[in-house]
């Protein structure tokens, strides 16, 4: 099930931290945190994604559409695992 925040740009509340939303942790004692990925610096090189957690998150906009990261295929690569 796709998280309705996925694709949304978002700021931290403490650090000021930018970036689109593209993954969600939920852990065993309830602690939830979002991955912000944000935009590569002015040499184009990638910046690292970092771990916030929910309560901290602040939803800035709609960020991506689906048809802008609409590939060709679907994706993630499906692989079958036969259980030995």
């Amino acid at each position: 099930m796709e998280d309705k925040n996925f694709k949304k740009k978002a700021k931290d509340k403490v650090t000021g931290f930018v970036g689109i939303i593209t993954g969600r942790c939920d852990y065993v004692y309830g602690c939830s945190q979002y991955l912000l990925i944000p935009k590569v610096d002015k040499t184009g090189k990638m910046r690292d994604g970092q771990w916030f957690d929910e309560s901290r998150i602040e939803i800035m906009s709609d960020g991506l559409s689906s048809t802008k990261l609409k590939g060709q295929k679907g994706g993630c690569e499906f692989r079958e695992h036969p259980i030995s």
